[in-house]
């Protein structure tokens, strides 16, 4: 969401908590982050481990996006280095690693992966330092394959490390930027405060991750080893190597009977800037009927290709690569943007957009690495009705794909966005009849993905089979309004702060909520985290009645949220309006909860809710903490929970029913065991 994400001064609960440390997120910058004793997996590394979002694939069978890769955590791998974490507190390397463990090498130590199938293509997801002054720097990782050396990859902290409050800097050293917002690390308004508190710099590091890919060259076998070393001599003091995913990437796809844009002057090699060839080829297609061809190559591109009735084609994500700058404008554009990008973009919706778009098989590489709102610098933009966005790569853009409808029917299928500033994807306005599905997003610095529905209700709207992986703030999947949606067969893990697995939100200024709300058969891992502004730790699923009542029914059908950090179900309402919007048919039915911090329900607004067939085990607090609206009324709460029979595991005792006031504004973690198999 892009958002102006002012701290609620009035939290939902009673005053109180302590606050944040910032000690072992600030000691990231200093020395590294904090070493725990490697595993006999790590150690062992005989046989590989792999994993989707870090769980055994077993647990998530049936969801999240079908990938051609396959997933190998760092801490299962066999290293000299130190596995760090587990850890789930904000600001530090190991919670926005994927299941909260890494591997940090420091010079000259190495972890060696092996091959589980036959590949010729990996992806390190990994973090090095920011340089003193903010801006990154870069560092080499060696490239080993059965002891010999293959590559020397370049890494780079430059897409990473943001800092502060929300839109966030890059400088390590900046005071707050909203000294009138209050911050929960001195509980306080700083600018309202004598004496003004003390804010140690760098003030929330996040953001710490990147990830970069490499062709191999050749193709390796399964048991073939992966071994990279951060070598001696190394700018970096440290590389933390969170994951490598291997592929068998399919030869280049070729498209004869098209406008290739070669034969409009675009350059391969990416030396000269190829946006007009790419005009030009798109023109000639479109007058006679022709898709567009982009080869194998490296094409720089540095503004918006707009789009309209066009099919255009790349190699395939790994070989055909819209590369571009993000470049200043000399005056600000009429929608307030500073600067413009790479992107490919249908024409706005004020102008009728675009429609008839098909786009496949290339990557678009940004270079975006601030976030200013105001900049239309995704990868894919505009108004595109009738369209399809397929298998492309997108990679440092603000946002992946941000539509402003209204629009109709697009289906975005089988992408990965990865390394984003904001959303991975956002339907924004009156988007309808659309689907997203089987597309892999993973290391965003707002919600995955997001149905908005400012001013104009987004409709009829499927997220299915897509999985989001640490998002560094807000949401994996959150909806905001809109009418008669579906989101089914996702898997959402390790949000790190101020969000949840998914969201229903009436919030942003989003029309109501109509029709149907439908989660069904998700999964989520390690969700349920904290929210700063509140200092109270949220739900791995979180319906939140901000700016109206959430009236429309709610149905979450065979979910299951699992080694949740707080709880597994929050249904709230802010402070300030918590006599004023209510939450009123909230259902669950058929759904799994293996391991809460702390409660299974946590309940901080009017309203209600209704269980069926709820199993929920190693629940680490009260199975509903109910506050309702907080004014403890001899009736009870005013909240109400319905149990419709079948919930196992002595969660929903009846004397918890029906409005029982259990309220425990900021309870103790009991951090649960692994999931496993019910």
């Amino acid at each position: 969401m892009f958002r102006s994400l002012t701290p609620a001064r009035g939290r939902p609960g009673r005053p109180g908590g302590t606050a944040v440390a910032l000690a072992a997120g600030l000691a990231v910058l200093v020395a590294g982050p904090t070493v725990a004793a490697a595993s006999p997996q790590a150690s062992a590394g005989a046989q590989p481990v792999v994993t989707r979002a870090a769980l055994d694939p077993a647990l998530v069978a049936g969801r999240g996006a079908d990938v051609d890769f396959l997933e190998q955590e760092a801490e299962n791998a066999r290293t000299n280095g130190e596995i760090i974490g587990p850890d789930r507190s904000a600001y530090t390397l190991p919670a926005e690693a994927s299941g909260r463990r890494a591997v940090r090498l420091t010079p000259g130590e190495y972890v060696e992966f092996v091959l589980p199938s036959a590949a010729n293509g990996i992806t390190v997801r990994y973090s090095i330092p920011d340089a003193p002054q903010g801006g990154g720097i870069t560092a080499p990782l060696r490239v080993a394959v059965n002891g010999k050396h293959l590559r020397t990859m370049t890494l780079t902290s430059q897409y990473s490390w943001l800092y502060n409050q929300y839109p966030f800097t890059n400088d390590p050293q900046a005071g707050l930027l909203h000294p009138d917002w209050w911050i929960t690390e001195c509980q306080c308004v700083p600018s309202a405060t004598t004496p003004y508190p003390s804010i140690s710099t760098p003030f929330r590091p996040t953001h710490f991750y990147d990830e970069q890919r490499l062709l191999l060259g050749r193709t390796y076998r399964a048991g073939d080893k992966v071994r990279l070393t951060a070598p001696p001599g190394s700018a970096a003091a440290w590389t933390v190597i969170d994951l490598l995913d291997s592929e068998l990437v399919a030869p280049p796809h070729v498209r004869l009977l098209a406008a290739n844009v070669l034969a409009f002057g675009a350059d391969p090699t990416g030396r000269r800037d190829s946006a007009d060839a790419l005009d030009r080829a798109i023109a000639f297609a479109r007058r006679a009927h022709l898709k567009v061809y982009v080869p194998p190559g490296t094409y720089q591109v540095n503004r918006h290709i707009i789009v309209d009735d066009v099919t255009i084609e790349g190699a395939g994500n790994w070989y055909t690569i819209i590369k571009g700058r993000e470049v200043a404008l000399p005056t600000p554009a009429p929608d307030g943007s500073v600067h413009t990008g790479v992107g490919f973009y249908g024409r706005d919706a004020a102008d009728g957009g675009s429609r008839n778009v098909h786009l496949s098989g290339f990557a678009i590489e940004g270079d975006v690495r601030e976030r200013i709102d105001t900049d239309q610098v995704n990868a894919i933009g505009g108004a595109m009705s009738d369209s399809t966005i397929d298998g492309l790569y997108l990679h440092h853009t603000k946002a992946g794909l941000w539509f402003d409808g209204p629009m109709r029917n697009v289906r975005v299928t089988n992408n990965i966005v990865v390394d984003q500033i904001a959303d991975a994807l956002n339907f924004h306005t009156g988007v309808t009849d659309s689907l997203v599905s089987h597309n892999f997003v993973r290391n965003t610095g707002d919600d995955g993905l997001a149905m908005w529905s400012e001013k104009t209700a987004n409709a009829r709207n499927t997220f299915d089979h897509n999985t989001v992986q640490s998002p560094t703030l807000a949401n994996g999947i959150a909806i905001y309004g809109g009418t008669d949606t579906t989101v089914s067969h996702n898997l959402v893990a390790d949000p790190v702060r101020e969000g949840s697995g998914l969201h229903a939100g009436a919030r942003f200024g989003a029309e109501p909520f109509t029709g149907h709300l439908r989660f069904t058969n998700n999964t989520t891992a390690r969700a349920g985290t904290y929210e700063l502004n509140w200092n109270i730790g949220l739900g791995a699923i979180w319906v939140f009645a901000l700016d109206r009542s959430i009236e429309a029914p709610i149905e979450v059908t065979g979910d299951a949220y699992l080694d949740n950090t707080y709880n597994a179900i929050m249904l709230v309402s802010d402070w300030p309006v918590k006599d004023l919007y209510s939450i009123s048919d909230a259902r669950f039915r058929n759904v799994r909860v293996d391991g809460t911090g702390t409660s299974v329900v946590s309940a901080r607004a009017a309203g209600s809710a209704s269980f069926a067939n709820v199993d929920a085990r190693n629940v680490g607090a009260v199975g509903v903490n109910n506050c309702g609206s907080f004014h403890f009324t001899p009736a009870g709460s005013e909240f109400t929970v319905t149990d419709l029979g079948g919930n196992g595991g002595g969660w929903l005792a009846p004397w918890l029913l029906p409005n029982t006031i259990t309220c425990d504004d900021r309870p103790p973690v009991s951090p649960p065991p692994p999931p496993a198999q019910w």
